[in-house]
C-alpha cells in the first residue's frame, strides 16, 4: 500500500471480492453500485439500474437513443424506485418467463460511461450478472474503485510458477504438473507436460479451458471432455516418436464467464437460443478468456514454439501476438454427439471455429 492508499491491484482485488459478497462498490468520481444478483442489502431501493446493451435490447430499449449504441452500456430509469425483487426481474433473462411484465423504462443519458464499462467487467470477473443498482439507498459501505484498476487485475505478468510435481495420469505415467498463480485472482492454472522435454522437438500445446460439467460430470452438451482425453492421448502417442507434448489448463470456466453464468446460458438454450445469443441475452461476451494467461504460462516454461491442437484460430492469433511461434495447427475434432450438433454448428458458423 502506498501512502495515497490501496494500489490500483488490491483496490481492484477488493472490488471483485466485494461484488462476490454482494456489497457496493463506488466508482472514483462516480457513482455507487450495488450488485444485483448477489445485493445482501434486501431493503435497498434504487432509481436507476445499470444493464448491459443485449440485456436493454431484450427489455425493448434498443430504439431508444441513449440505449441505442452496439455494446455499450444502459442506465434505465424506471417509473418508480427500484426494489431488489424489481432490479432482478429486469436484470436476470433467465426470469423472464415467471416476469413477463415489466417496465415501463426510459433509458438516460450515462455521462461516466468508461466506469460502466469497467463496472460490468468487474461483475464477469466475478462471475456474478453484470447489472447494477446506482446510488441506491441503504445499500451499505461501498469499496471504491478507479478505472486504472482494472488493467492491474489483468496483467499477465503477475502471473508466477508456485509449486510442481510428478503426476502420472491414465495417458501416461511420465507427467509433471505445475502450478501457477496470480496475486490478484484466487484462480489456480495448471500446465501437465506430458513426456519428456527435447530441445529438438516443438512441444504439441492444448489450451483447455475448464469445463467441469464436460470434463468431470460428462456433459453431452459441449465436446469438452473428450477434447480433454483426447489431447492427452495424442500427447502421450507424440512419445512415442521422442516427442512431448503440454497442457494448459486454464480456469476459466464458459469461455471466461464463469460456471454460474455458464449454467444460466444453459437455460436459455433449453428455451431455444443458440450459445452466443444465451450469452449475450446475459448481457456477457461470448469469448471471454485470456490468452494472455495462457501465453505468460509458456513464458514461464521456457517453451516458446508450439503445435497448437486447436480448431479455433483465435488461439493462433492470440499466441502469435503475445510472442509465441505457433509452428503448426493440428486439427482436434472429438466428441460429436446428437445432444451436442448445433453447439458444434455454432462453433463453426458463429465462433470461426475451422470444422467441416
Amino acid at each position: 500500500m502506498s501512502e495515497d492508499g490501496p494500489s490500483p491491484a488490491r483496490r481492484a482485488a477488493q472490488a471483485v471480492d466485494a461484488l462476490r459478497h454482494g456489497w457496493p462498490i463506488r466508482l472514483i468520481g462516480g457513482p455507487t453500485l450495488l450488485p444485483i444478483e448477489t445485493a445482501i442489502a434486501g431493503q435497498s431501493t434504487a432509481q436507476h439500474l445499470l444493464i448491459s446493451h443485449a440485456r436493454a435490447a431484450t427489455l425493448k430499449l434498443a430504439n431508444q437513443r441513449e440505449a441505442a449504441a452496439p455494446e455499450s452500456p444502459v442506465l434505465i430509469h424506471g417509473a418508480e424506485r427500484f426494489d431488489i425483487d424489481d432490479a432482478r426481474a429486469a436484470a436476470d433473462p433467465a426470469l423472464d418467463l415467471a416476469y413477463p411484465m415489466k417496465g415501463p423504462f426510459r433509458a438516460d443519458p450515462l455521462d461516466w460511461h468508461e466506469g460502466a464499462v469497467a463496472a460490468l467487467e468487474l461483475a464477469r470477473i466475478a462471475g456474478i450478472l453484470p447489472a447494477f443498482m446506482v446510488d441506491p439507498e441503504e445499500g451499505g459501505e461501498a469499496q471504491p474503485f478507479a478505472l486504472e484498476d482494472l488493467a492491474a487485475l489483468a496483467d499477465p505478468h503477475r502471473l508466477a510458477i508456485v509449486t510442481r510435481a510428478r503426476l502420472p495420469v491414465e495417458a501416461l505415467k511420465n507427467c509433471e504438473i505445475v502450478a501457477f498463480r496470480s496475486a490478484d485472482d484466487l484462480r489456480e492454472h495448471v500446465a501437465l507436460i506430458v513426456g519428456e522435454r527435447s530441445a529438438d522437438r516443438v512441444p504439441l500445446v492444448r489450451l483447455h479451458s475448464e469445463c467441469l460439467t464436460g470434463d468431470v460430470l460428462g456433459s453431452l452438451k459441449c465436446d469438452c471432455g473428450p477434447q480433454l482425453d483426447g489431447a492427452l492421448a495424442q500427447m502421450a502417442a507424440e512419445t512415442e516418436q521422442d516427442g512431448w507434448g503440454v497442457l494448459l489448463y486454464l480456469r476459466q470456466e464458459g469461455r471466461g464467464i464463469g460456471l454460474v453464468n455458464k449454467l444460466r446460458a444453459y437455460r436459455l438454450q433449453d428455451q431455444g437460443h443458440d450459445t452466443v445469443d444465451a450469452n449475450q441475452r446475459l448481457g456477457l461476451p461470448d469469448e471471454a478468456r485470456d490468452f494472455g494467461t495462457a501465453a505468460r504460462m509458456l513464458d514461464l516454461l521456457g517453451v516458446g514454439e508450439v503445435r497448437l491442437l486447436t480448431n479455433n484460430p483465435r488461439k493462433v492469433d492470440a499466441l502469435t501476438e503475445r510472442g509465441v511461434t505457433v509452428t503448426e495447427r493440428v486439427a482436434h475434432r472429438r466428441g460429436e454427439n446428437p445432444e451436442n450438433v448445433r453447439y458444434l454448428a455454432t462453433k463453426r458458423d458463429r465462433s470461426g471455429h475451422l470444422l467441416p
